[in-house]
């Protein structure tokens, strides 16, 4: 006996076995939707930054990605004159550099910038300080509809206690937290991706670095 279909709720849309619809509705960061967004790793703001070497070697390890995967990148300096340009080892992957004096960077033409790219609505990002430029950004990019994801590595503050309660608030008010790894894999999305040989060796690179570190502190 053939049993009656179920009905398809109304302005559901239905996807093929298998699929992903990229979108800013999918759970999962897509390199065709995305953006990545470096907040203020400025010069002479970075020495200022708990854990800054690694806040700084992570944002390379994203840039670096989102070259080889066709990720565009904006950067944002707040009041270059004073705090210093963005450190060179990201601001080689910017294709847009906007200069503020806001610390909402949306107050100084941050969306329009992000616009310049149709239908790139996943925001990615990493920046200083994160419980003050960086919340205050997220914040207004989340109320005009976009989805905002943190790289937790490579997003600082002075304080690791600032730091903590800013990604707290964050996930509070809708924005994602997420590791570096955990964006690099989900914007490769398949293991026979064409530039999946070299995001991996990325990755194998970023985790060799990070042993390193460990081995370094038991001395």
């Amino acid at each position: 006996m053939r049993l009656p279909s179920r009905p398809r709720p109304s302005g559901v849309r239905q996807k093929a076995v298998g699929s992903r619809s990229f979108d800013k509705r999918d759970d999962l960061l897509c390199a065709q939707t995305s953006i990545l967004l470096f907040i203020d790793h400025q010069t002479r703001l970075l020495p200022s930054i708990d854990d800054c070497d690694r806040v700084l070697s992570d944002a390379a390890w994203l840039g670096e990605a989102a070259r080889v995967l066709g990720v565009p990148v904006i950067g944002t300096e707040q009041m270059p004159e004073k705090i210093g340009p963005l450190h060179s080892d990201v601001r080689k992957f910017c294709s847009t550099v906007l200069s503020k004096v806001h610390f909402d960077a949306c107050a100084d033409g941050l969306v329009n910038a992000i616009r310049d790219h149709p239908k790139r609505t996943q925001i990615v990002i990493s920046g200083c300080e994160a419980h003050v430029c960086v919340l205050q950004t997220a914040v207004t990019l989340l109320r005009a509809g976009f989805s905002v994801w943190i790289v937790s590595s490579s997003t600082g503050s002075h304080s690791q206690i600032d730091r903590a309660l800013a990604l707290e608030r964050l996930q509070t008010l809708g924005a994602i937290v997420v590791s570096l790894e955990m964006v690099l894999f989900e914007w490769l999305a398949r293991g026979d991706h064409p530039r999946f040989r070299d995001v991996l060796q990325m990755i194998k690179a970023h985790r060799s670095c990070g042993k390193q570190a460990k081995n370094y502190l038991r001395k």
